[in-house]
């Protein structure tokens, strides 16, 4: 089994693809922790592409996040299933303060260790418009369009339990 889950920031995507590493008992590959190192600062770009291809080259995974950068063409086309997380800005607003609020001054697990939780206005800059963008949508429209038959849209929390609880595991 291979997924790939994408969708926007604070939608929940590393939890998500904990959950089914867990039920399906598969590696999962957060990509925040490949594209940072300690510090928040961006890891060199071939190592972080051999890092992605070597996790690939497996016969199972789960890999979490967008980052077109990192053989993302490849992730879409190997996938059995892509889930894309469709919540609101608002949503996920309110799930990015919430992750705030429980991990401030800690590293979550999914990450480099010294990439501590932050919330500044640039990230909510991100979260609430500019990872929104026009071009950044019409993306995510694209991958619909061309994966119909693997594309599963989760559009809030309510949408993530039914498909949890219908999965065959």
């Amino acid at each position: 089994m291979k997924i790939v889950v994408i969708g926007y920031s604070g939608a929940g995507k590393s939890t998500l693809a904990r959950e089914l590493g867990l039920r399906f008992v598969c590696e999962v590959l957060h990509l925040d922790s490949i594209n940072f190192i300690s510090g928040w600062r961006e890891r060199d770009r071939k190592e972080a592409l051999a890092l992605v291809s070597a996790f690939m080259a497996r016969d199972s995974w789960i890999i979490d996040g967008n980052y077109s950068g990192f053989l993302q063409e490849q992730r879409l086309e190997e996938a059995d299933q892509i889930l894309f997380l469709d919540f609101s800005r608002w949503d996920c607003l309110r799930r990015v303060w919430k992750r705030y609020r429980t991990y401030r001054g800690r590293t979550r697990e999914e990450l480099p260790e010294g990439c501590v939780e932050k919330l500044d206005r640039e990230f909510l800059r991100w979260v609430l418009w500019e990872g929104r963008t026009p071009r950044k949508r019409e993306d995510y429209r694209r991958i619909l369009e061309r994966y119909p038959g693997k594309t599963v849209v989760l559009r809030n929390q309510r949408d993530i339990d039914r498909y949890l609880e219908v999965l065959p595991c």
